[in-house]
């Protein structure tokens, strides 16, 4: 829904324009597989969503790239979408319904790689720059750390996979202690 209402605050504002304000960030994949697994409790949309929200959203929240100044509507969007995106995934874990398994770590990777060649290729062809994969937002945010155009890219898949390990270790060591135990 607030997604719905946000396509139509930019129709009704003018600002709706192909091929601009689709869903290729991440974090609007990330948004819709967090529905889905609330919904169905699908393991593997799960682990995509749990990854994306806890690795990419959360960064968003910290270093957010926004259009209007606050407390315009679409920036109280914005923190609110991607709020209830890490909400949800807390939610899953917490209540104990759904949690990443063996192997999440490279099929989130693995999802990831592949949503960034689908907005890659959207980006050549349209010149836009989802994902910033053409270039590095004009607010500061981590990827002014990790050198210029096309090294911050290639950094950043190492970070990912660094925050998708730390974010699966807790559930690591749950398996290993519960392996001993069953000993």
């Amino acid at each position: 829904m607030n997604s719905i209402v946000r396509y139509g605050y930019l129709a009704a504002r003018g600002w709706l324009t192909f091929p601009y304000h689709l869903p290729l960030e991440l974090c609007d994949a990330t948004l819709c597989l967090m529905i889905v697994a609330l919904l169905t409790l699908n393991q593997t949309i799960f682990e995509l969503a749990y990854y994306g929200a806890l690795a990419g959203t959360s960064m968003a929240l910290l270093t957010p790239d926004l259009w209007e100044p606050f407390p315009s509507f679409s920036t109280v969007q914005f923190f609110v979408a991607h709020g209830l995106v890490l909400v949800g995934a807390l939610y899953l874990v917490w209540s104990g319904q759904a949690r990443p398994r063996p192997g999440s770590i490279w099929k989130a990777m693995l999802g990831l790689n592949i949503f960034a060649a689908i907005a890659g290729t959207f980006d050549l062809f349209f010149k836009t720059n989802y994902m910033y994969l053409r270039a590095k937002p004009k607010n500061p945010s981590l990827l002014d750390f990790l050198g210029p155009w096309p090294w911050y890219l290639a950094a950043s898949e190492g970070i990912a996979l660094g925050l998708f390990v730390l974010l699966y270790l807790p559930f690591w060591r749950q398996l290993q202690n519960s392996t001993e135990r069953g000993r």
